[in-house]
């Protein structure tokens, strides 16, 4: 519950309120993980970009993160937010990696079917003669 109110609150204040020259203009929030005596959260993000726009994304929200941690104490009334810990969200790149591979796969498998299709009418008036 926490979790998921922190990832709004701070999907907005990065939206609205961040003008770092850095951040891309599509970063999402994916997950929010928050340690058990709420210390913690460590934020996973996906930003949009070459790996170099990536690294200075991630950088620029390392960097903001205790203006962040600031307004989410007076968002969520908490007497004390807790730290954020920004990472890439290498399980999303994991996965569109994936459905990459799946997709090239599905395209290969495609033409196959394609250029059998087109060798079987030749096969049958082969042997109809």
């Amino acid at each position: 519950m926490l979790a998921s109110t922190i990832q709004k609150e701070l999907a907005q204040t990065i939206m609205r309120e961040l003008n770092d020259p850095r951040l891309p203009s599509i970063v999402s929030i994916t997950r929010v993980k928050v340690s058990v005596d709420l210390s913690i959260a460590d934020v996973y993000v996906t930003i949009m970009g070459t790996p170099g726009q990536q690294s200075a994304g991630l950088n620029a929200l390392k960097h903001s993160a205790g203006l962040m941690r600031t307004k989410l104490t007076k968002a969520l009334t908490l007497r004390q937010a807790p730290f954020l810990k920004f990472h890439i969200d290498e399980g999303l790149k994991k996965e569109l990696a994936i459905l990459d591979l799946l997709d090239q796969v599905a395209k290969e498998n495609a033409e196959i079917d394609r250029k059998r299709g087109s060798q079987s009418p030749e096969v049958t008036k082969g042997d109809a003669e």
